[in-house]
């Protein structure tokens, strides 16, 4: 259970495409997410409830650390969540003493200037992809948990539910989380916090007949088209989806009426 026996009155969430919301998915083509779902229902416990949601897709620990942590601490909320760094060990070339080395800047930073500080152990799609970064993964969760140790920060850990690796739970980039996964997140922050359960949120899947092998051979070759070439595009010429991107509520601002369930 969480520390929380007053609901924050400011949330600010800082991190990646995770935190942003991808692939949660709008009619007005914007994403939502496990932070957007989180604050609304914080927001509807608490008068005068401000956000901000600093997360940008794309951005390496570094990014995090230079752009969006000062100003994060500068807010002084309440609640602040940082996740961030799983980025950095999906290339090829990762320095993991230097992730971590941010990583534990960023939570000291953080961690003095706001009310409560959250971390994730963020969740993995059971694939290959998983399986050759694993060890990397793991090494940096590891070192979250001890940052969230020493600092006092809460930690939630998304990594070791059965629910969130099923690979329905993810969208057809097979790196973020559909509709369904952000919910998921937004219930397992909201119970670390110390809220009462509204759902079970690591429930698994019903059990479903394994697709056929032309099946899922359609969707790999998808997937390749559409998602894995231009990744590995932007990998060769330096290029990153969240360049020139701006935070999608970089302001700690009430919640807009539409926001609020």
């Amino acid at each position: 259970m969480g520390t929380f026996v007053t609901p924050p009155s400011s949330f600010v969430a800082v991190g990646d495409s995770f935190t942003e919301g991808m692939s949660d998915l709008l009619p007005d083509g914007t994403y939502r997410g496990w932070a957007d779902l989180l604050a609304a229902r914080l927001g509807a416990l608490t008068p005068d409830f401000r956000y901000a949601n600093l997360a940008v897709r794309g951005k390496l620990i570094g990014q995090i650390r230079a752009e969006q942590v000062p100003r994060a601490a500068a807010m002084e909320a309440g609640l602040v969540t940082l996740v961030g760094g799983l980025n950095d060990t999906l290339r090829p070339k990762c320095d993991m003493a230097r992730v971590c080395g941010l990583l534990e800047e960023s939570v000291a930073t953080l961690a003095p200037s706001c009310g409560q500080l959250v971390l994730m152990r963020s969740p993995g799609r059971r694939g290959p992809v998983m399986d050759r970064y694993r060890d990397r993964v793991e090494q940096l969760f590891t070192v979250i948990d001890e940052l969230a140790e020493r600092h006092g920060a809460l930690v939630v850990d998304l990594y070791g539910a059965r629910s969130l690796g099923d690979p329905r739970l993810w969208a057809d980039d097979r790196l973020h989380l559909t509709d369904e996964g952000h919910r998921r997140v937004a219930e397992a922050v909201w119970q670390r916090l110390g809220h009462p359960a509204t759902a079970n949120w690591d429930s698994p899947l019903p059990a479903v007949a394994p697709r056929g092998w032309a099946t899922r051979r359609r969707a790999d070759l998808r997937f390749t088209r559409e998602h894995l070439v231009p990744w590995i595009g932007r990998r060769l010429t330096g290029r990153s989806s969240g360049d020139g991107r701006a935070p999608k509520r970089p302001d700690l601002a009430p919640l807009a009426c539409e926001d609020t369930p």
